[in-house]
This record gives structure tokens, C-alpha cells and sequence, in this order.
């Protein structure tokens, strides 16, 4: 096995993670097979718990494991398919040692962060490595090197590279080159600190990419490469890119990064061939026509709370030949203005995912535009819940139709806590998460765009819709086209006599890449 770990300095959201994603597609064009991870030195277990406010995305993977957005990146950028081994933090690496402790598997000893804390970051590398048929692992550190938090971390990987042998790991350091626009120059003195605080742990960077507004000069990547004992060549200009985040891999192609990390590792592989990436980022750059989606949210102040999502719209929009124009709107403010006066006239509506009761009846405003105006809709997670609520109580005579997440004294409650859910206290990892299969109901809208009787969906939910109101609102036109096959969770709801009225339970997006 080979490895590659990426580790960032000076600032955060750097685009570690889209570095590591990058080097995974030229890799795989090279005809290796790639997997990644992501090491996150925060306490939390995981970010399941965390506000999107503070963390963004909660990505879900197959198995339900509750992770990072990178490992959205890595999903969407390289053909592999994750689960919860490829996300580890601190809070998961100080619970198993405090477990083992009590279990008294140390045998009495002192427990310390060294060997104990490090041993459990090296294991988990050591599992990724028995169970993945890869020939590569990437894994991204989370953080900033300096960071108290991910100092332990760095500490493991050190060790680790000893222990299979260097020659088998390329350490890629991922750095700000600021333009200082009084002085009219770039400066190298941030990097050069940066690399310095890496080599006082005792990891010399193979490779330093630096991100950068503008074009480096020769003189400056020399001067980079002399202060922080790498060769000039492998210093690596990470530009900003002009139009999606999927030209990376072509920008730091330029720079040959795929070659210098494979002679590094020593691996004999012809150049990539990015023929089928070149075509996709094309198809994004210049589509033919534009439409334009109104997202209405309750996190639509952080870009990266719907990131998936977003990435969605320009796989989709690329396959159709569109741009797709967003406009993100708050739900809060639709309660405040009306859904005709802060939406308009838009070609799609999209309700997303969310928690609690802030926003929600503009999101019920928002459905309710959607339906009795013919403008096409999707609602996801949050979004199919609210299009139940609003037709419960605009079509079927429910005035006080609710879910009781939002009211728990509703007289139709008509969505409900799972059975399964009652009686449950911890917040953590607790709701319906991954992977289930749904059965779509011939003849419906559902079936003629996936084009087959069953799919296998990603979930995040706690509530769904209540069995008990499923005749009535049948009976009322509400068309159910997918259930779950084994609970007979309703999946799935569609307006027939709709242009295009479609709601699901479950998170298409986070299966969604370019050109699949």
C-alpha cells in the first residue's frame, strides 16, 4: 500500500480537501484505485450533532455514518464508495482508549498519549489498509499544522511513516501564498513557517501546494523550495479556479503533481487520461441555456450547509446542457414577505433538509407557491415533510396539519416521530441514517425518472410521515409512488395533475457526481 497525507497551514478552508479529492482523480486516471479519508482532530464524535452554522454539511455515507462534506468531495471526484472507517476524530479516538482503559485492556499500564492515543491513529490506517482493494490511501488532516488539537495526529503519521517504510508515503503540505496588493508581491513567509512548524514534528513535506489568486514565478517557487528543503518541481501552484471546483484536478495537472507523487512512491503509471473530465468541465463552462432554481432553506447564510446539493444542481446541469442559476432564499423571510414577492417567477423550487421549527411555515408558504402556481418542485427530507403538511392542510380541510417535531399538540399530526425513535434520549448517530431500499410504484413520476422498480437511498431523518393519514391523503390526490421496503416508510410522494411535483425522505444528492 501507498499513502499520500495531506496536512494544510497558515489559514483553514484552504481546500485541503479538494486538493486530496484533485490528486485521487489524476491518480485514478492513471489507472490506480483510490480511496480517501479524513481525520478531523475535533472532539466531536462525529459532526452529526454540529449546527450547519459551524460545520456545514452533514454528509451521510451508505453505512450511516454521519461525516465531514470532503468526504462528499472524495465520493464525487474519485469512484470510491466510503463508509464510516473513512472518517475518524478525536472524539472517536479518545472514546476507544477511555473504553479500553476501563476494559483494563492495557494491562495496568499508564495510559499516555504516546504510545496509547497515536497507536489508536495508526489502527485505524492499519484497518483502511486491510479492508480497501486500493493501491492508494489519502488521507487529509484536518486543521492547521500549529493547531494544539491536530498536533497528536501529526505525531501518529510521523511514526506511521517510519513503520511502513517512507518510500511508501508522500506528505503533501497544503499552504496561502497571500498577494499583499500595497506591496504589489506575493508573499513566501507564511509557507515558510508553516513548513517550519511541520519539520520541528519531524515531517519534511514531499510536495507544498500553494493556493494562490495569481500565477507564481519561477523566482518565487525557488525561493519556497531553498527555505523549506523540497525540490523547485515540486513545489505546486494551487490557482483559484474561474468557473467550478471541478477544473482542480486540470489546474494542478499543469503542474504534473500526479507525476511527481507517483515517481515519489515509485510507481511506474502512464500519464492521466482526463479526455472524459475535460468534456464534463466543458459541458459546465459552456452549457447552451440557463434556468433558474429558487433553494429555499433555513441555513442559506453558509454556503457549504447544502453543499451537496449545490454540487448536484451543476452535475444535472451539465447533463442537460443548462447552467443552473440559484437563488437562495431564507424560509424565515418568506414568512415575513410572502413566497410570490421573495421568489417569483423561477423555473424549480427546491425545499431542502433541516431541523426544528425556524423557518417552517415559510417553507409550507413555499410548497404551497410551488403547487397551486404550476412551478416545478422537489422537496427533500424537511422539503417532502413540509409538502405533506401543506397539503394536509390546503387540500384535505386540516387546518392545524403539523409535524410533531414543530407542535406536538396538533390534532392531525400527520408527520410523526418513528416508532422506533420513542423512547430514544442520545442525539448522536441515533436517527434513521444510510442506506435503505425503496420499491417505486409503477407508473408514477418516480418510476419514469429512475427507470426502474427499486432504488437504494441515503437517509438522515428522525420523523416521517404518519401511517394513520395515508388513505385520507390518498384519497385527496396525493399520489405515494415509493416505500420502504422492508418498514413500508413512505419514500416518495407526487402530485399527478403537477407539471412536476416531486418529494422524497431520503437525500438523492449525496449519490449524485459528474457523469453519474
Amino acid at each position: 500500500m501507498k499513502y499520500i497525507f495531506v496536512t494544510g497551514g497558515v489559514v483553514s478552508s484552504l481546500g485541503k480537501g479538494l486538493a486530496a479529492a484533485s490528486i485521487g482523480t489524476l491518480l485514478e486516471r492513471c489507472g490506480l484505485k483510490v480511496t480517501l479519508q479524513k481525520f478531523d482532530p475535533y472532539l466531536n464524535v462525529d459532526p452529526g450533532t454540529m449546527s450547519p452554522f459551524q460545520h456545514g454539511e452533514v454528509y451521510v455515507l451508505n453505512d450511516g455514518a454521519e461525516t465531514d462534506l470532503d468526504l462528499g468531495h472524495y465520493e464525487r471526484f474519485v469512484h470510491c464508495s466510503l463508509s464510516r472507517l473513512n472518517n475518524l476524530t478525536s472524539g472517536q479516538v479518545f472514546e476507544s482508549v477511555l473504553r479500553k482503559e476501563r476494559r483494563g485492556d492495557y494491562l495496568g499500564k499508564t495510559v499516555q498519549y504516546i504510545p496509547h492515543v497515536t497507536d489508536e491513529i495508526k489502527n485505524r490506517l492499519y484497518e483502511v489498509t486491510e479492508k480497501s482493494d486500493v493501491d492508494i490511501i489519502i488521507t487529509e488532516i484536518g486543521g492547521t499544522v500549529g493547531d494544539m488539537e491536530g498536533h497528536i495526529f501529526l505525531e501518529a503519521l510521523r511514526q506511521f511513516a517510519l513503520e511502513v517504510g517512507r518510500d511508501n508515503v508522500c506528505f503533501i503540505h497544503v499552504t496561502l501564498l497571500p498577494y499583499i496588493k500595497a506591496a504589489g508581491e506575493m508573499k513566501t513567509k507564511p509557507t515558510q513557517q508553516s513548513v517550519a512548524k511541520l519539520r520541528e514534528i519531524g515531517i519534511q513535506p514531499d510536495v507544498i501546494i500553494c493556493r494562490t489568486e495569481y500565477d507564481m514565478s519561477e523566482d518565487e517557487r525557488r525561493k519556497i523550495a531553498m527555505f523549506c528543503n523540497v525540490e523547485a518541481k515540486n513545489v505546486i501552484a494551487f490557482r483559484d479556479v474561474k468557473n467550478t471546483i471541478y477544473e482542480c484536478p486540470l489546474d494542478l495537472s499543469q503542474d504534473k503533481i500526479d507525476r511527481i507523487v507517483t515517481r515519489r512512491l515509485g510507481l511506474d503509471v502512464p500519464a492521466p487520461n482526463l479526455a472524459d473530465w475535460q468534456r464534463y468541465v466543458g459541458r459546465v463552462i459552456s452549457p447552451s441555456h440557463s434556468i433558474r432554481i429558487a433553494v429555499v432553506g433555513k441555513y442559506i447564510a453558509l454556503q457549504d450547509a447544502y453543499k451537496s446539493i449545490y454540487e448536484s444542481f451543476t452535475h444535472a446541469g451539465a447533463e442537460n446542457d443548462a447552467r443552473v442559476e440559484i437563488l437562495r432564499i431564507d424560509a424565515e423571510e418568506i414568512e415575513e414577505k410572502g413566497a410570490e414577492a421573495m421568489i417569483g417567477s423561477v423555473d424549480g423550487i427546491l425545499v431542502p433538509g433541516g431541523f426544528g421549527d425556524r423557518g417552517i411555515e415559510g417553507k409550507i408558504q413555499t410548497v404551497e407557491y410551488a403547487r397551486t402556481k404550476g412551478i416545478p418542485f422537489l422537496g427533500i427530507c424537511l422539503g417532502m415533510q413540509v409538502a405533506v403538511i401543506e397539503y394536509a392542510r390546503h387540500i384535505c380541510g386540516m387546518d392545524d396539519a403539523n409535524s410533531t417535531e414543530f407542535d406536538q399538540k396538533t390534532t392531525h399530526p400527520v408527520i410523526s416521530l418513528q416508532e422506533e425513535q420513542k423512547g430514544i434520549q442520545a442525539m448522536g448517530a441515533t436517527m434513521r441514517l444510510g442506506a435503505y431500499k425503496a420499491l417505486i410504484r409503477p407508473g408514477t413520476l418516480a418510476h419514469k425518472l429512475y427507470g426502474k422498480d427499486s432504488v437504494t437511498e441515503r437517509h438522515r431523518h428522525r420523523y416521517e410521515f404518519n401511517p394513520a393519514y395515508r388513505d385520507e391523503l390518498e384519497n385527496a390526490g396525493l399520489v405515494i409512488s415509493a416505500v420502504n421496503d422492508e418498514h413500508g416508510l413512505v419514500e416518495v410522494v407526487e402530485l399527478p395533475e403537477h407539471p412536476f411535483f416531486i418529494a422524497c425522505q431520503y437525500h438523492p444528492e449525496f449519490q449524485s457526481a459528474p457523469n453519474r
